[in-house]
């Protein structure tokens, strides 16, 4: 797992240092590769107790581990070649090996189990993946509900109830209607799965399962022209749930004929 992903999951048991030392590390991710525990906890104005408990609160033995970690991520940065079909290549390579390492299982179990299923979307590109999520469902007599706005989310939020699901699709996690509305599931302690990019982000940490995609741009002619940025990941980890979806479903219902 990313250590994003793994902020993300812990963000609530996070204090204002911990976060900060975190911020040091997504803002010096080459350095860090290299520094020790003594140089971080100077920089970051803390004890090196502060640096080992910080690691701790994430599942890892220690700084030693936590810094293993960051050394097995590769950096996702915005890709210049002069073969921009072979860069793409090893960008959907990465990214299928990823998406496939991946377990599903609690997301399969949140809308297998749910009453009813909504969908929100905050923008046009993941409007499409959430119509794609709906088509592939479907086949399995899922239906899944469209959250047009504010006024229908609220008018929904208030016949809701802790056997619901939403699925909200963002790239960034952080627009206003996206952590407004997390927010209200989270106080009400309604499921929610959040689809974005990996990075630390408010929804995927006020979410009940978290799915990632990789995000990264291509320079395809020079730098004066707006990068490629491809959005394969979010339409094949839809692709690759579902199929895990069915298989989840199939070995649930064997279970219970075995009972």
């Amino acid at each position: 797992m990313k250590l994003e992903e793994i902020i993300n999951d812990n963000k609530q048991n996070l204090t204002s240092t911990d976060m900060a030392i975190w911020k040091y590390i997504l803002n010096h991710n080459d350095k860090m590769r290299k520094i020790s525990i003594h140089e971080l906890a100077k920089e970051c104005c803390v004890s090196s107790t502060t640096i080992v408990r910080f690691a701790q609160k994430l599942g890892f033995d220690g700084f030693g581990d936590l810094k293993s970690s960051l050394k097995r991520e590769e950096p996702l940065e915005k890709v210049h070649s002069n073969d921009i079909l072979t860069a793409l290549e090893k960008f959907y390579s990465k990214t299928w090996s990823h998406l496939m390492r991946r377990n599903y299982d609690n997301a399969s179990r949140l809308i297998h189990e749910a009453n009813r299923v909504f969908a929100f979307a905050s923008g046009y590109v993941q409007s499409n993946v959430v119509q794609e999520i709906k088509r592939l469902f479907f086949y399995d007599n899922v239906f899944i509900y469209d959250i047009a706005g504010r006024d229908e989310f609220y008018s929904v939020l208030k016949t809701v109830t802790k056997d619901d699901l939403f699925i909200f699709v963002s790239l960034s996690g952080e627009s206003h209607w996206v952590t407004e509305f997390s927010l209200q599931l989270q106080l009400k302690d309604i499921p929610l799965i959040s689809i974005t990019k990996l990075h630390e982000n408010t929804l995927a940490s006020r979410s009940t399962e978290n799915l990632y995609v990789f995000s990264e741009e291509f320079q395809v002619n020079d730098d004066s022209q707006i990068p490629f940025k491809s959005m394969l990941a979010y339409f094949l980890l839809i692709e690759i749930w579902y199929v895990n979806y069915r298989i989840y479903v199939k070995k649930e219902n064997e279970d219970k004929n075995l009972m």
